[in-house]
């Protein structure tokens, strides 16, 4: 008798991502990701990155390529969002699993930087994922205009060798 090992999970290019996947991962709650009282409005991501478990939508990663100026530069970076893991199975590597391969699906969109907001207890998780912490205000777009984004900004090289560069950054969009 031999022990069988599960296989092991792979992420698989989603063709779309409905409110139903959501509520699939992370359940039907008024607040999934915890920012509701940020008072933010969001972009929806245009790519989508998933994880299935036995026919299950258990884990997803969105990206979004989105205008955003640094210093007096106007440039592009690839926005990083709507992560979700379910709950019952958080803590089995498939957050870095499903944002790794939306980093590496960013790394072909272009540009030099990928960008995404979190709330702070989350820092740790994409810090352990390579990525950076900005340390300055990030002004991003809303309805009534611009606000500074009240959740830590983080990003990470999408080229070898990319530096963030010095200089106010202001997203020219609603945030991902």
């Amino acid at each position: 008798m031999t022990d069988r090992l599960p296989p092991a999970p792979h992420v698989v290019r989603l063709t779309e991502y409905t409110k139903t996947d959501q509520i699939e991962i992370i359940g039907d709650s008024p607040d999934p990701f915890g920012v509701a009282d940020a008072g933010l409005t969001w972009l929806p991501k245009e790519d989508h990155f998933g994880i299935r478990q036995k026919g299950r939508l258990v884990a997803h990663a969105g990206l979004l390529r989105l205008p955003i100026s640094i210093g007096e530069v106007g440039t592009q970076v690839v926005g990083v969002g709507g992560v979700a893991v379910a709950p019952d199975l958080r803590g089995r590597g498939l957050a870095r699993l499903v944002v790794s391969a939306a980093v590496d699906h960013a790394r072909t969109m272009g540009p030099q930087h990928g960008l995404l907001f979190c709330r702070p207890p989350l820092v740790p998780l994409y810090q352990r994922l390579g990525w950076q912490t900005l340390e300055q205000d990030v002004h991003v777009e809303q309805p009534g205009g611009p606000v500074i984004m009240p959740l830590r900004t983080m990003w990470t090289p999408l080229r070898h060798g990319a530096n963030w560069p010095a200089g106010e950054v202001r997203l020219l969009s609603l945030p991902m």
